[in-house]
């Protein structure tokens, strides 16, 4: 193959998926299966400021991204039940520390999902009510995807085991 026809042919390749719009859902395969994913992305304007969120569902957890104004990546925690008595255990996998913005956004998506989750978040330390409205807005995109249940679900699945 000469070098010519490799150039006329390169920008018709496609390489992997094209790339989510605002408020687009994305499934691969069933998630009760192992592998599969679904990843959603949009945007809020809060208090004058640009949020933008990622969720990838895996099968057994969550990874979430909070960006403020930028898509800067942020901190990083992880957070998980833990055994004998489920609570809750938070580490900062990437800088940060455990009193910072995200920690415990990740403690109560936890509880509040019953799955680990991967937070990353750059959202301001200093703000406190940005947080929360970034919280009530992620928590609504969860359960609006059917990924936090109710308090009569988690009742009938603890009573379950």
């Amino acid at each position: 193959m000469s070098s010519g026809e490799l150039r006329t042919s390169f920008p018709d390749l496609a390489v992997g998926s094209p790339a989510l719009t605002e408020g687009q859902t994305k499934s691969s395969g069933d998630l009760s299966s192992e592998g599969a994913l679904q990843v959603t992305c949009f945007t809020e304007d809060l208090h004058d400021v640009i949020l933008h969120f990622q969720i990838v569902r895996f099968a057994k957890q969550i990874y979430v991204w909070v960006g403020c104004n930028t898509t800067k990546f942020g901190h990083l925690y992880a957070a998980a039940t833990t055994r004998p008595d489920s609570r809750v255990s938070v580490t900062s996998v990437l800088g940060g520390t455990s009193d910072n913005t995200g920690s415990s956004m990740a403690r109560r998506l936890v509880l509040k999902t019953g799955l680990n989750i991967v937070l990353a978040c750059n959202i301001p330390k200093d703000s406190p009510m940005l947080e929360a409205a970034a919280e009530r807005k992620l928590v609504e995109k969860l359960k609006g995807l059917g990924y936090v249940g109710t308090a009569a679900d988690k009742a009938s699945t603890s009573t379950a085991h």
